[in-house]
């Protein structure tokens, strides 16, 4: 049997490095889905090992978090701000600087794989009516949604499973990464200005574009929702319990019917993660994982340090990408320190920068723009995405080893 579940581990990861399997249309969710079914019915696991190996709490605040930013979408307010960002200012630099601290901003409470998924097409659509090239406005919008991530526990998918492992308080990760993620928020601005200069063009005018309506009620209501989770977040209780209360009382509507907000949850990203957890947990009852962390360990090279962490996330997030890295880590990492786990959070998310494969959210901007006929290609984002994610994770590097969070 365990040689069944390496062949399945190890296709699976195979798949998350290439993306999908050559000749075949199967895509990251369905390799991992495949591969799960596959555990079953060769019975490497069993119903009662699949449903236990499943961390439940991650999946039930990115599934809150989800329905909270269907609030948002369905006032019309992601709409409504690509477009004003995208009217906002006169100067590509200025237009630049407001993309970065909208998108750095929003992704840091509303998680930023929804917020480039609902900003990418109205951007696009601003940006070429005042005839700019959208290209280095898409890599900063995906740049900045990826750093602002960074600084929050419900940031981004890696982060809350980061957050349910250590068991971390959200104000103390926003005080150990909110900095490093401000920092990386500004390394993407100067980045992007300084490898597009004089590429940019001139904007002209606000451009032609269709009016967004904004539905006040239901915006502030979001808002509302949005302070209230903060505001439970500082009590003592569960936080998938908090933003499950919240997500609750969102589908409690007479204006948006809860199928409409149901259909904007990104059900395939959840699956991921389900059928991840399965993987991993059917290699772990094998004994490798902790047979390998026993050898680490005795050689002094468990990623507590950032001498293993640094090239570790580093790789991991641009080969397999960040989130499956992190899930596979901590499946066979079952203790880190807490100060590894900020660093792990920071390393990880801020590495995804490096190039277009390296996070969901570079993912998904490119196949949204590409769909609005605007093409990012892997050569132009890595022109920015390497000083970016090289920059940003040795600011972060730094700050955690003089905060004492980890050792060199």
């Amino acid at each position: 049997m365990t040689a069944t579940i390496l062949i399945l581990f190890t296709g699976t990861y195979l798949g998350m490095a290439l993306g999908r399997f050559p000749g075949l249309s199967i895509d990251r969710t369905g390799i991992a889905l495949v591969a799960a079914i596959l555990l079953l019915a060769t019975g490497a696991l069993d119903t009662t090992q699949l449903v236990a190996a499943v961390d439940f709490p991650t999946i039930f605040i990115l599934l809150g978090l989800m329905i909270l930013s269907a609030q948002y979408a369905g006032s019309g307010f992601y709409d409504w701000c690509a477009l004003k960002v995208a009217q906002a200012a006169n100067s590509p630099a200025r237009l630049l600087a407001v993309i970065v601290l909208v998108a750095g901003g929003l992704s840091a409470v509303l998680a930023n794989d929804v917020v480039v998924f609902a900003m990418t097409p109205m951007l696009c659509v601003g940006l070429q009516a005042r005839k700019l090239d959208p290209r280095p406005y898409l890599i900063g919008l995906a740049g900045a949604a990826n750093a602002g991530s960074a600084a929050t526990v419900i940031g981004n998918p890696q982060n809350i499973l980061i957050g349910q492992v250590g068991h971390l308080d959200f104000w103390r990760f926003l005080a150990v990464c909110a900095g490093p993620a401000l920092a990386a928020m500004i390394i993407v601005y100067v980045t992007v200005l300084l490898v597009w200069r004089g590429r940019f063009g001139e904007p002209e005018g606000k451009g032609q574009v269709a009016p967004v309506t904004l539905d006040r009620w239901q915006l502030g209501k979001a808002v509302a929702a949005t302070l209230a989770l903060l505001v439970l977040f500082t009590r003592d209780i569960p936080q998938e319990h908090a933003v499950l209360l919240i997500a609750g009382i969102m589908m409690i509507s007479r204006r948006m019917a809860s199928r409409d907000m149901l259909g904007m949850v990104d059900w395939h990203l959840l699956v991921l993660f389900a059928a991840l957890f399965a993987i991993n947990h059917a290699l772990g009852l094998t004994g490798i994982p902790a047979a390998l962390v026993g050898d680490l360990r005795a050689v002094g090279w468990l990623p507590d340090r950032l001498a293993v962490m640094l090239p570790l996330s580093l790789a991991g997030s641009n080969t397999i990408g960040n989130v499956p890295a992190v899930i596979l880590l901590l499946a066979a990492w079952p203790s880190p320190p807490e100060g590894a786990l900020y660093g792990l959070a920071l390393l990880s998310t801020l590495a995804g920068n490096l190039l277009l494969p390296g996070s969901l959210a570079n993912i998904i901007v490119a196949e949204r723009a590409a769909a609005s006929g605007v093409r990012l290609g892997f050569v132009e984002h890595a022109r920015c995405g390497v000083p970016m994610a090289l920059l940003s994770m040795a600011v972060a590097a730094v700050w955690l080893w003089a905060g004492g969070w980890m050792g060199l």
